[in-house]
């Protein structure tokens, strides 16, 4: 309990968290001064705004994702770095681990001290409403935190008698400790949180009567509802993964962001390379949503302003700029590229692959940097396409079986990203070839966005898929397996040392 005994001594001494190394420490534009108390509804939406916001972050499970997969190859200017991780070399004084815990625990105990600050005031009847919805966007993003923590820390999302996270719902005293709890309170937890979020996000004012704060960078109804889509998705209760899923996508009401229109001429060619990888994206709407130009299909996103000290999210694979020529450590796994390059017109191929790549190191352009801030781009949780691929897999395996409305859903989101043609209606004589090909489509489309790992997890047994890496991937070691076991107690990570440390009745994961 250590790190989380640490933060509740810090947010007793000062109202905002102040640490180092991470987003989560900088203060930003709205963030309330430590002196000042949370006493009134404008305050408490500036903590919102500043604190809660800002300590949303999920580098450390995008990069440990991208790692322990089948989404990397070494890069050209790699000597060493993250070798273990990449490995499968994974103990409890691992990095990766006590950054997802540290990043969402941090953000669980600002939400506790918002609420529990909201109790104590008494707002006006022009206030009530907002302090609601103030209340129902951290408590969505509690029930976020929460979920973040059950991916990478149960051993099993769908068990809800399976030992779950620790489950603070008030600010922490600075010598509380707690244990682990079973899955089912932490679901019981989150599950209460999104109810409320989805009642109250939205305050009355004037007209419209009901003001909600503009997405992708503010939790909205189709945020909640996407938070509620995957969490059971990845519980296994596919009658409401579906449900809200589809409420998401209606809450939102935008399409897919579709490829087209691209510039003309041969896609890779030096004149369409010029016109297409400009730092406003060109004239794809798909290559100007990963440049932050327009918002696109993004439901919910974490804000990194071109200017400011937060670090970019391509810095998590590279040093100085998405190029053969930026001190690249990480490039794309080759057997992804070769996904990339399966079908013909996929702008993925483009969109995701810087043009210098060469000598098989395929550099992730994923998130190119915003014009004239190099690797820094927001940092997208929730897109359209996830939510169509939960219907997929959930007309895949919900009950009866609906193999056509899974292949349809699958050629349309195919059939977005096609820079010209049409795509094919895949056939699926079985559920475990329909989930296959959502795993493929999956692994395709949301790469690099830390999806892989419990993708993997939930699903490869039934899909009869594991992690596939080609033999090229480790260059610098060939005797590295390309695979691990399913059932390898590694698929859950530690509990951190330095919570053991602090805790010590805290139940450390099998295998460590």
């Amino acid at each position: 309990m250590k790190n989380f005994r640490n933060i509740a001594m810090i947010i007793a001494a000062s109202v905002a968290i102040v640490s180092c190394n991470d987003a989560i420490d900088i203060v930003q534009d709205g963030e309330i001064n430590p002196d000042v108390a949370l006493t009134s509804v404008t305050n408490l939406e500036n903590y919102l705004n500043g604190a809660v916001y800002n300590a949303l972050d999920n580098s450390s499970a995008i990069k440990y994702t991208s790692l322990f997969t089948d989404e990397l190859r070494i890069g050209p200017g790699n000597t060493g770095s993250d070798l273990a991780n990449f490995r499968w070399i994974i103990t409890p004084n691992n990095g990766y681990a006590a950054g997802i815990w540290s990043e969402n625990y941090t953000t669980i105990n600002r939400v506790n001290t918002l609420v529990a600050a909201a109790e104590k005031i008494t707002p006006s009847s022009t206030e009530a409403s907002k302090l609601n919805s103030t209340v129902a966007e951290a408590r969505a993003i509690r029930a976020l935190a929460y979920l973040n923590l059950m991916t990478y820390f149960s051993t099993d999302t769908k068990n809800e008698n399976a030992l779950g996270v620790m489950l603070p719902l008030k600010p922490m005293t600075i010598t509380e400790v707690l244990p682990r709890v079973p899955n089912s309170e932490v679901w019981a937890a989150v599950e209460s949180d999104l109810n409320f979020a989805y009642t109250n996000v939205g305050h009355t004012a004037g007209s419209p009567p009901v003001i909600q704060r503009p997405a992708p960078l503010f939790i909205s109804k189709a945020g909640i509802s996407a938070i509620r889509a995957r969490m059971y998705l990845y519980r296994g209760n596919y009658t409401l993964a579906k449900q809200y899923a589809q409420q998401a996508i209606t809450d939102f009401g935008i399409p897919m962001t579709a490829a087209t229109p691209v510039p003309a001429g041969t896609p890779g060619s030096t004149a369409w390379n010029t016109a297409f990888y400009t730092p406003t994206g060109g004239t794809s709407p798909y290559r100007q949503m990963w440049v932050d130009t327009i918002p696109g299909e993004n439901i919910f996103k974490l804000a990194r302003p071109s200017t400011g000290t937060l670090s970019g999210i391509a810095a998590l694979w590279t040093t100085n700029t998405t190029n053969f020529t930026g001190a690249v450590l990480w490039s794309t796994g080759l057997n992804l590229f070769s996904l990339y390059s399966n079908t013909p017109n996929d702008i993925r191929r483009y969109a995701f692959v810087d043009p210098t790549s060469e000598q098989n190191f395929y550099i992730i352009d994923k998130y190119p940097g915003k014009q004239t801030t190099p690797l820094r781009n927001d940092i997208k949780l929730f897109r359209v396409t996830e939510m169509q691929l939960i219907l997929a897999e959930c007309a895949a395996n919900g009950s009866p079986t609906d193999l056509t409305t899974a292949a349809t859903i699958i050629r349309n989101i195919r059939q977005a990203r096609m820079m010209s043609g049409t795509a094919i209606l895949p056939v699926y004589t079985n559920v475990q070839a329909a989930l296959r090909d959502i795993l493929i489509e999956r692994r395709v489309e949301l790469a690099f966005e830390g999806h892989r790992f419990i993708d993997l997890k939930r699903l490869g047994t039934a899909a009869g898929v594991g992690i596939s890496r080609n033999a090229g991937d480790d260059r610098i070691n060939s005797s590295t397996p390309l695979t691990l076991n399913l059932t390898d107690y590694r698929w859950t990570l530690p509990i951190p040392a330095s919570e053991i440390n602090g805790n010590p009745g805290i139940q450390q994961n099998p295998g460590y």
